[in-house]
């Protein structure tokens, strides 16, 4: 069997899977990931004979993507904001809508001649580790409660070479920072409803960690705690920049406004849908 069939065989299996017009690209993922060659290599030795060995190695991954298992952890790896991340059932696997939080948190650090930067419940460290790559002469600190996560995050540091840059602490949102001060307050904290459970796909549902997914009936109650908390560690002036869920405008600008947040403002995904929340702290 050459490597081309081997991978039109799985693309047919993959179409009655969680994600068929995903079936291709994940077949060839899934692949590459057995093999360590890239698309340009399958390219080129698409009529390579197939051992054995690899094949059956090659039908159990794709047996795992059948139940609806990412292939992000089945690989181990992620992208997100260009560089390459490590991810495990522990941590979220990055989201584009991500990316905008990152965007806008540089648009307003680069007017900051050296932005002191949290990131308040880091995960794989993927907002941190863009932040600091993008800015050399930023000081980040990242804080998540999970030790899992932490672990995960310091070796993705490690592998885009910016260790030296973020300081990783263990704790419940503030509560390891005492006396310190930030320009700049980021954050992606779980925001599904419970009563979205049974929405989500199988990929997310079943294989993605609960806590890192779901905040009450409502989808808020981190926000009820990280809007009012954040005030007390943010610099006069300084800014909370937050991703937010479908629908949770109102209530994120009502709570905002009701803290003593001035300029506040949203910015919308791809579809227009209001996807990262910003507030700045009065200036004194």
């Amino acid at each position: 069997m050459t490597l081309r069939t081997l991978v039109e065989q799985a693309e047919g299996e993959l179409r009655f899977g969680p994600h068929p017009q995903r079936a291709r690209l994940d077949a060839e993922t899934l692949l590459l990931h057995l093999l360590k060659q890239n698309r340009a290599w399958l390219f080129a030795h698409s009529s390579d004979e197939v051992r054995t060995t690899a094949a059956e190695a090659f039908d159990a991954l794709v047996s795992r993507r059948l139940s609806g298992e990412p292939v992000q952890y089945i690989t181990g790896s992620a992208e997100f904001f260009g560089l390459p991340f490590s991810v495990a059932p522990g941590v979220l696997i990055p989201r584009p809508e991500t990316e905008l939080l990152v965007e806008e948190v540089l648009r307003l650090a680069n007017q900051i001649q050296q932005p002191r930067i949290a990131d308040i419940g880091t995960g794989s460290g993927i907002i941190a580790i863009a932040l600091a790559h993008a800015l050399p002469h930023a000081r980040i600190t990242a804080v998540d409660l999970s030790k899992q996560a932490l672990t995960i995050a310091g070796k993705n540091a490690l592998q885009n070479q910016v260790t030296n840059r973020i300081t990783f602490v263990e704790g419940d949102l503030f509560a390891p920072l005492a006396g310190l001060s930030f320009d700049i307050i980021a954050s992606n904290p779980p925001y599904v409803p419970e009563a979205d459970r049974d929405s989500l796909s199988v990929e997310v549902r079943e294989y993605e960690p609960e806590g890192a997914l779901f905040a009450g009936e409502d989808g808020l109650s981190i926000y009820k705690r990280l809007i009012p908390e954040a005030r007390e560690y943010l610099a006069p002036g300084g800014w909370l920049i937050m991703e937010i869920g479908y629908g949770q405008q109102p209530a994120i600008e009502t709570i905002l406004l009701v803290d003593g947040y001035r300029e506040v403002y949203f910015v919308p995904d791809y579809q227009g849908i209001p996807r990262v929340a910003c507030g700045q702290k009065e200036r004194g």
